[in-house]
């Protein structure tokens, strides 16, 4: 006798119920299909294949599947804080796994919604996209992390890319202005990412957005209105974030660089011959010719306004070592004024230290990140012995013969101090008393 298989296949009662409507027997059915004559039997009395069910189990979570649900959604899948609020609330306790069972076809849904992605197309001149991005690059024969300002028309797909050493407010900003100038007018929005520097509070539950003060100074300014993507939803600005990847993969990707200058370099380049003149895989078209033919137009126009960041204000206090920290580098001021709070006017190639009304320092504005140390003979008066001070100065002058015009200003870096910082504190200390 054949031995029966485990599970029949709809294949299998078929041929059964043909061999029965031609006159076979149970045995001899169950003899050709190899199962058993009781199987041939009760596939022929339910007249056909039927799936196997699963037994209907009744549990203690049967009665509570909606507020569940509700709850589940609510705590985005966090199904511990599930089970605390069932035990707090129904006085209901079961194990995780109890919870995470009853929970699962909205885990499902949960995680369906999250990779759903609608294309969103936004007509000429409508958003600007902007993203930082990090990624190693070899410069000069060294590994250095570098943050990527990638910038991107929503319509066109043009590309404006700057490297900086770090992630900064002003950095945001700047990578905003050289792209309005780039491309010669303002879009009616940009769309930024939930960094610290430009969003202060962002609760989409609430309905909460918060921009940092000077971001909505600098749209205003500009005349754009700021947006930011829903938090850990980076797909909300799909467009630069495929633009930061395609940055790292081709621009950047396998090449070495001699300066921090020739990377610079490299980027403008590689932006203005393979960027903009690529085919887009989305578009179908290449960017600059899209944007010549319908976003050029329209973007609002910059009406010849100067920088927002050519003139501004801060507030410091002058460091032990007579110096204010701007933008990375630092300023020497008069150092009677150690411990004061000064007024900081920022300029395009200036920066001003005033108090009391007055100006107390001038110096020439450096390169944001550079890490100079600009100091004015006077200042340091009292802190370092005169002959070191003398010797410093006159190496610096000899180094720096296309300043002859302010000899008296001298960049001195901060392994020149003749003395450890306590020291100056220590004196500090004297004078005050």
């Amino acid at each position: 006798m054949a031995v029966e298989t485990a599970v029949q296949t709809p294949q299998d009662v078929e041929a059964m119920q043909r061999l029965s409507a031609a006159g076979w027997g149970r045995r001899r059915i169950a003899r050709e299909l190899g199962c058993s004559p009781e199987t041939v039997r009760k596939y022929l009395r339910q007249g056909g294949w039927q799936p196997y069910g699963k037994p209907c189990r009744n549990t203690v979570l049967d009665s509570q599947r909606e507020w569940l649900r509700q709850r589940f959604l609510a705590h985005r899948g966090n199904v511990d804080v599930v089970r605390q609020e069932l035990a707090s609330e129904k006085g209901i306790e079961v194990s995780l796994r109890t919870v995470e069972r009853a929970v699962e076809p909205w885990r499902r849904e949960l995680r369906n919604a999250a990779l759903a992605t609608v294309r969103f197309e936004t007509p000429p001149g409508r958003q600007l996209q902007a993203d930082f991005g990090q990624c190693l690059v070899s410069i000069g024969g060294e590994r250095v992390r570098v943050h990527l300002a990638v910038l991107t028309l929503g319509y066109s797909r043009r590309l404006l890319v700057r490297a900086f050493r770090s992630e900064k407010q002003d950095h945001w900003l700047l990578t905003l202005e050289e792209g309005f100038r780039h491309w010669g007018g303002v879009p009616q929005e940009v769309l930024v990412d939930n960094a610290r520097a430009l969003v202060s509070q962002h609760d989409p539950e609430r309905n909460i957005l918060v921009f940092a003060q000077r971001l909505e100074e600098f749209a205003s300014y500009w005349g754009f209105r700021p947006r930011a993507c829903r938090p850990y939803r980076a797909r909300t600005k799909g467009k630069d974030e495929r633009g930061v990847a395609y940055v790292k993969r081709n621009a950047i990707a396998g090449r070495e660089f001699s300066s921090w200058a020739e990377f610079e370099a490299h980027l403008v380049g590689w932006t203005r011959e393979v960027a903009d003149l690529r085919v887009h895989g989305t578009t179908g078209e290449v960017p600059l010719e899209r944007f010549v033919r319908a976003e050029a137009q329209a973007l609002q126009p910059l009406e010849a306004k100067p920088s927002f960041l050519a003139e501004r204000e801060l507030v410091r206090i002058v460091h032990s070592d007579c110096c204010v920290e701007v933008e990375a580098n630092w300023y020497s001021a008069p150092q009677a004024l150690i411990r004061q709070r000064v007024s900081v006017l920022v300029r395009d190639q200036q920066v001003l230290i005033r108090h009391g009304g007055r100006i107390v320092a001038e110096h020439r504005r450096q390169r944001p990140g550079s890490r100079s140390r600009q100091v004015i003979d006077g200042h340091w008066d009292g802190l370092v012995p005169q002959r070191q001070r003398r010797e410093a100065a006159r190496s610096l002058q000899d180094a720096s013969t296309s300043r002859d015009q302010e000899p008296e200003r001298r960049v001195v870096r901060s392994s020149e101090l003749a003395r450890p910082l306590a020291v100056y504190a220590e004196l500090i200390g004297e004078v005050a008393a």
